[in-house]
């Protein structure tokens, strides 16, 4: 055997490597990954992946989201001059709730949220929640934020944190901005109800902030079908577009009569039961029904979109 042979370099046969060569040059120069009790990389942290500070400064500097707190802001200041240009009566003490809007602060802050309650606060909710999956999709973007890697679990949480957090601060600030127009023009009176009952300036607001809280609760089942439309498309106007239609033909067959006691299983059926709040004597049987209701929706619905969102193929 020539020294050639020995030394395992051939000379005619081409190279051949000691394999103890190749074992020391890995010890020496390949980097060495630690891996955790949960099996990822040594320093990765999921909890430090796509912070919730950081998703609410990318949806608060978005157009959208902007415009959106505009319009719940500007609408008080509209509803204000159509009355003003109109012939409101301010000393009219009966009459349905859009009679009495100018009677009081009170009044007009429960007709605000009444002529918004049909279509423009279930399109606020709807607009966070049917977005913020599916544009990500739309900007193909969302393959990234996997690769960081932001876990899937996480990236849906905080992506609906998010939008409940903003959802929720539209939704305070219709009432609050129209109570403040309304104690401007119309004073810091009593709250009239149809019925005749008038309840004080401050159980008003305190009543009017129960509503609101009720009004985001009762929501719940729209943001829930929002997120599941929204993981399940890439159209951003698709996953917004579904589920205002549906809040729509909810209530469209909620005026159906002939539906008797089915339309109590309707998703929309309790969307105003926060109205009882303005009386002396509060009935809450239907705004516990409301809350129910809309809890067992919302959590159907989330965990659809939930699995879903666990087993979606992402190629966007």
């Amino acid at each position: 055997m020539s020294k050639a042979d020995k030394s395992g370099v051939g000379t005619g046969e081409g190279v051949h490597t000691d394999p103890a060569a190749l074992d020391d040059l890995s010890a020496a120069g390949a980097p060495s990954a630690e891996f955790g009790p949960d099996g990822g990389v040594e320093g990765y942290r999921p909890g430090r992946t796509l912070r919730l500070g950081v998703e609410l400064r990318r949806q608060l500097r978005r157009r959208r989201t902007q415009l959106v707190l505009a319009l719940a802001a500007l609408l008080p200041f509209i509803l204000v001059t159509a009355f003003e240009i109109g012939d409101a009566n301010p000393n009219r003490r009966s009459g349905a709730f859009i009679d009495l809007a100018t009677a009081s602060a009170p009044n007009f802050v429960v007709v605000a949220m009444l002529v918004s309650g049909s279509f423009l606060l279930p399109m606020i909710v709807a607009l966070y929640f049917g977005d913020t999956v599916a544009s990500e999709a739309s900007w193909s973007s969302m393959k990234y934020l996997l690769a960081v890697p932001v876990p899937r679990h996480r990236l849906l949480r905080q992506k609906a944190v998010a939008s409940a957090l903003l959802s929720a601060l539209t939704l305070v600030v219709l009432p609050l901005v129209s109570l403040a127009v309304g104690v401007v023009w119309y004073g810091a009176g009593e709250a009239i109800s149809p019925t005749g009952d008038s309840v004080s300036f401050g159980a008003s607001v305190m009543a009017l902030a129960l509503g609101t809280i009720y009004i985001i609760v009762q929501l719940s089942w729209v943001a829930a079908l929002g997120l599941l439309l929204s993981v399940s498309t890439d159209a951003p106007l698709g996953a917004v577009g579904g589920t205002v239609l549906v809040a729509i033909l909810s209530q469209i067959l909620d005026q159906i009569t002939a539906l008797g006691d089915l339309r109590d299983f309707l998703p929309t059926h309790f969307s105003f039961a926060w109205m009882d709040l303005i009386a002396t004597d509060v009935d809450w049987t239907n705004m516990a029904s409301g809350v129910l209701s809309a809890v067992v929706y919302a959590a159907v619905f989330g965990l659809l979109a939930a699995r879903r969102f666990s087993t979606k193929d992402i190629t966007s």
